[in-house]
């Protein structure tokens, strides 16, 4: 893992590099939209789920649209994302239990977000975060692979990647920084191809270092 002073040029570098890394993220309005598109995201990319949102929520946008919707109708809506009879089931039942346990509202609480079905700590955070500014940082593929790659992390796991971003990065940036690895992730440090030659931060990532010693 990286030493603190090398952690925290990584995220000036990664400050330099992506400076509104909120670009080409899921897309909505309401936390409750935040929640649906987010569960919709599993497994499948930000762009398809807003294609798919983009025309969805002018339908349906609240817990009351979605709990009296026909799930076939709400298949039909979802289809062309991955897993969507799953995440149908799922979005009709979560919908009904924010209207009869939460008045309608999101909750703001991680441990209440992990109680709805098809919501993990991921998309918890993800709402957390992204609905009502409190800091969360949600790993998915991209972070895992990149904070892992740089050395902000050091774990063979999403659970314990999280720990360690939480206790390596200061927590009033884990909002920005994990759309910043988002980014990278999808710019430059891809699954199978990473371009090293072109990434400002190769001088301090070990995955850099231990191939090219």
């Amino acid at each position: 893992m990286l030493k603190k002073e090398e952690i925290k040029e990584v995220l000036d570098i990664l400050d330099d590099m992506y400076k509104d890394p909120s670009e080409n993220m899921l897309e909505f309005e309401t936390p409750f939209e935040v929640l649906i598109a987010t569960m919709l995201s599993a497994q499948s990319t930000d762009v398809r789920v807003n294609l798919v949102t983009s025309k969805l929520f002018k339908e349906a946008n609240t817990p009351e649209d979605f709990a009296k919707m026909d799930i076939k109708d709400l298949e039909n809506w979802i289809k062309s994302i991955g897993i969507y009879k799953n995440k149908a089931k799922n979005i009709k039942a979560t919908s009904q239990i924010l209207l009869d346990e939460y008045n309608g509202e999101v909750p703001k609480e991680k441990k209440e977000l992990i109680k709805l079905p098809g919501v993990g700590v991921k998309t918890a955070n993800v709402v957390l975060a992204n609905a009502f500014d409190i800091p969360a940082f949600p790993v998915d593929t991209h972070v895992f692979r990149v904070s892992n790659r740089l050395g902000l992390a050091d774990a063979d796991n999403v659970t314990k990647t999280e720990k360690q971003l939480e206790k390596n990065v200061e927590e009033e940036r884990w909002n920005l920084t994990h759309k910043q690895l988002i980014s990278h992730g999808r710019a430059i440090c891809k699954a199978r191809s990473p371009k090293c030659s072109e990434c400002k931060l190769s001088k301090l990532c070990l995955y850099y270092r231990s191939n090219n010693d």
